[in-house]
């Protein structure tokens, strides 16, 4: 079976994390001042790793209580709808299941992403934008039957609360 070629992405108008298929990590930040000017950069950056033709991308979902809020609704539209365009399949990954995933635990913070990824690889990154990204990317992964990390089945089971594209199953 070959690899998967899957990236995750941790959706931010001023810092997106992105795990690309090798398991490379970026942030990308946009010197615009503007926010919605950095939603083009944003659009061109996914743009850019679709060329790469991923088999799937995993974006970090909003907070239930935030999904019609704020400039990342308008960031995850743009990514969305270039992602639709290409004709890439997504799934959103509630930020709850992605920590439970990656810790054990639905509300783990910044500090415990981390260490849970430390721990398990021994990549220390350089924010937590990437260290998102990773395990997004991981998630995808591990959905595709090619887990890049050993995680107790409690974690894993997280995420069959995931809807996942049918192009993948």
């Amino acid at each position: 079976m070959s690899a998967a070629n899957v990236v995750g992405l941790d959706l931010s108008i001023a810092a997106t994390g992105c795990c690309h298929p090798g398991g490379e990590v970026e942030t990308w930040r946009y010197a615009a001042k503007h926010g919605d000017v950095r939603l083009c950069y944003i659009a061109d950056e996914v743009e850019a790793s679709a060329m790469t033709c991923p088999d799937l991308v995993v974006i970090e979902d909003l907070p239930t209580h935030a999904h019609g809020a704020g400039i990342t609704g308008m960031v995850h539209g743009a990514v969305r709808t270039v992602l639709l365009e290409l004709a890439v399949p997504y799934a959103l990954v509630p930020p709850a299941t992605l920590k439970k995933y990656a810790t054990g635990k639905g509300n783990a913070d910044k500090t415990a992403m981390a260490l849970a990824l430390y721990k398990r690889t021994g990549l220390e990154l350089a924010d937590d934008n990437q260290v998102d990204a990773w395990w997004l990317r991981a998630a995808g992964l591990h959905h595709l039957g090619q887990p890049v990390v050993d995680l107790p089945a409690a974690q894993v089971e997280a995420l069959d609360k995931v809807e996942w594209p049918e192009a993948t199953s």
